[in-house]
């Protein structure tokens, strides 16, 4: 669940914010009542030797639709999606 937080909570709060956020919790930043900006958790990554990353490649479809294309591709890597 997102929870609003004044710019003030933040800048007097960070430590606890960052504690949070290492929880996996996310944040709205607001300033005069306002909503300006979020805060989120950093996925995880991980590396992914080179020899796995041309068989995911090898198995996905040069056909089909632009939606099923990107399903195929979510399949075989995992969403990271920047617009959620």
């Amino acid at each position: 669940m997102t929870r609003s937080i004044t710019q003030a909570e933040l800048r007097n709060g960070s430590a606890g914010v960052m504690d949070a956020l290492e929880a996996g919790e996310d944040f709205i930043i607001t300033r005069n009542g306002r909503p300006v900006g979020e805060l989120r958790p950093v996925s995880a990554r991980r590396d992914i030797p080179t020899a796995e990353l041309k068989q995911r490649f090898a198995r996905l479809s040069s056909t089909g639709t632009v939606a099923q294309r990107q399903a195929e591709i979510d399949a075989a890597f995992g969403e990271d999606r920047l617009d959620d």
